[in-house]
Formats: structure tokens, C-alpha cells, sequence
């Protein structure tokens, strides 16, 4: 599971079946401390309510398939929840 932020929502031009009213977003990944960590990735939204500028959890791979319904459907990474808030305990720390 990842972290990441939304930057940007994408709109298809053609849906394939079973992603029928399925938001596409773009995301940001970013790191423990919140800083951008690698590209940015297109996400199919399972929760059909993030949008630009809030920070989500997402899974990629076969997790991401499994995430919608219906299930399976061709996505490489999915949305799975918003994140209201991120505590970081102190490096050493136990």
C-alpha cells in the first residue's frame, strides 16, 4: 500500500466495461514524511471521492484489480481511502 496525493482528475475518452462511473485520478506518490517519491500514476477510484489535493492510500498490481467492483477489471492502480490525517513517530523512537 502507498501513499500519494491527488494532482489532477483524467478523463477518458473511451471506458471499458465495468469502469462505468469509476473517476480516473491522478496521483503523486510521496514518502513517509510526505515529499514527492517517483511518478505520478493513474488511479481508478474505488471510494468515488477523492479529488485534487487530498492525500489517499492506493495498491497497485493485482490488489488494485481486486479493489472495484466489479472485480478484475483492467487497472493497474486503484484508490482504496482518503487519509485524514498522518503521524510520524520520531526516527529511533520505539
Amino acid at each position: 500500500m502507498q501513499i500519494g496525493l491527488v494532482i489532477g482528475t483524467v478523463v477518458p475518452c473511451e471506458i471499458y466495461k465495468g469502469l462505468e462511473g469509476v473517476p480516473m485520478q491522478w496521483v503523486r506518490p510521496l514518502d513517509k514524511h510526505g515529499q514527492p517519491s517517483g511518478e505520478a500514476v493513474v488511479c481508478a477510484d474505488s471510494t468515488r471521492m477523492a479529488g485534487p489535493g487530498e492525500r489517499v492510500y492506493f495498491e497497485g498490481g493485482r490488489e488494485a484489480a481486486l479493489a472495484l467492483d466489479p472485480w478484475f477489471v483492467p487497472v493497474d492502480h486503484a484508490i482504496i481511502g482518503i487519509i485524514d490525517d498522518v503521524h510520524v513517530a520520531e526516527e529511533g523512537a520505539t
